[in-house]
């Protein structure tokens, strides 16, 4: 039974992940934490740095994660299948639509609607990791003692190293994880 649970929970995450990772970021959430428990909202923040940082996109990593962790490696075979399957059903259906149709007015509208819903969906998702970031947590307050301090600089860091010098990306997390790794290790929480 957990693995048809696996498989149609992944299989919903990649039908309706319109927009990329960041997008079914909620979706994900959504069936790992609060319909189905498998994962605590620190687990699942955990997830997506892990698979921020492993080549992939981030609902495969996440789907081969749960699904490891929940039922084993058939659970991460099963899982990640159904990630992928609605992918490449609607994929397919889809490149033999946009070819034969791609000049309609109403195929341009369509694509221009699905942008903002898809830029909700991963502002949704940014805030979720952010206020799991800087608050640890805990409810949301305005209080200075409440905040992660250490968080909050190194996001304000990276934020500026990535938006100012175009940094690679991967480059900039290497850096906040060591530096994360000092702080935390000589400032301790």
């Amino acid at each position: 039974m957990i693995y048809l649970q696996l498989f149609w929970s992944f299989f919903q995450v990649g039908l309706f992940s319109i927009g990329g990772g960041y997008a079914a970021m909620p979706i994900i959430q959504n069936q790992v934490v609060t319909q189905h428990g498998w994962l605590s909202m620190t687990e699942f923040a955990d997830v997506i740095t892990i698979s921020q940082m492993t080549p992939g996109p981030i609902s495969i990593n996440s789907a081969t994660f749960v699904g490891i962790r929940i039922a084993g490696i058939w659970g991460a075979v099963i899982a990640t299948v159904g990630c992928v399957l609605p992918s490449c059903i609607i994929v397919l259906t889809l490149a033999f639509i946009y070819y034969k149709y791609r000049n309609l007015t109403l195929a341009q509208g369509i694509l221009g609607g699905l942008r903002p819903a898809v830029v909700a969906m991963i502002a949704s998702a940014g805030l979720a990791i952010l206020v799991l970031a800087f608050w640890e947590g805990k409810p949301v307050s305005v209080n200075p003692q409440d905040l992660d301090w250490i968080s909050i600089v190194l996001f304000s860091i990276c934020l500026f190293v990535l938006r100012k010098w175009k940094s690679d990306p991967i480059i900039v997390m290497s850096g906040a994880g060591f530096v994360g790794l000092c702080a935390y290790y000589f400032l301790g929480r």
